[in-house]
């Protein structure tokens, strides 16, 4: 008999995330008590701990666990502070922010995805901390009067780092955004102090593109 889903999320934490080199133990936590399986699709369910991406609908992709630890712990979240979303997804990066206290407003452009990650998040009662919002979302929340973010993480790859998203820091807020071609970029930790903003580099990843004005065209 296979393992459970509780001992799968344990290894995962345990073998994936921690001997890899994730030290903030809040993400540790947060991502050994949310269940994964319930952000994949039925037939992947058995792989919803294994150390890769996953596809989900509209052709996008479930982040490997190590790469959403570690883009967790790059934007470094405080309980209270607002963070925004670019590319909700299966909602399961939202979870996690949520989890650790953030309140979340994330953009999705294929409004099925969003729809089954309102559903996901209610299932683990987080709906409150997580506003989700079908929206383009390559430039970041174009609303009027928005408020600026503590923090943002873009969950597609950009050819650069749109000037919007930067503008919409708040002083000493923090960006984390994969930066690249569309079949291999850099994930980037941009933090803002004032007017000026300071880019750090964090490795080679592989995300699906960002589509809009602020990133790849369709």
């Amino acid at each position: 008999m296979g393992d459970d889903a509780a001992t799968r999320r344990a290894r995962m934490v345990d073998d994936q995330l921690r001997r890899r080199g994730i030290r903030d133990e809040r993400v540790l936590e947060a991502m050994g008590s949310i269940p994964r399986e319930l952000f994949t699709s039925p037939d992947l369910e058995h792989r919803a701990y294994s150390d890769e991406a996953l596809g989900i609908d509209a052709g996008q992709t479930i982040s490997q666990p190590y790469m959403v630890a570690r883009m967790t712990e790059l934007l470094a979240v405080q309980p209270g502070e607002r963070v925004l979303e670019l590319g909700t997804g299966s909602g399961y990066q939202a979870a996690v922010l949520a989890t650790l206290g953030a309140r979340v407003t994330s953009l999705e452009r294929h409004a099925i995805l969003a729809e089954q990650a309102r559903e996901r998040l209610t299932a683990l009662g987080l709906q409150d901390a997580v506003e989700i919002r079908v929206s383009d979302g390559s430039l970041g929340d174009t609303r009027p009067g928005a408020p600026p973010y503590d923090g943002m993480i873009v969950t597609a790859a950009a050819p650069a780092i749109p000037v919007e998203l930067r503008q919409q820091l708040r002083d000493g807020g923090r960006l984390v955004i994969p930066v690249g071609s569309r079949d291999l970029q850099t994930l980037v930790l941009v933090v803002r102090h004032g007017n000026e903003w300071f880019e750090t580099a964090h490795g080679a990843c592989v995300f699906v593109p960002l589509v809009g004005p602020g990133g790849f065209p369709e």
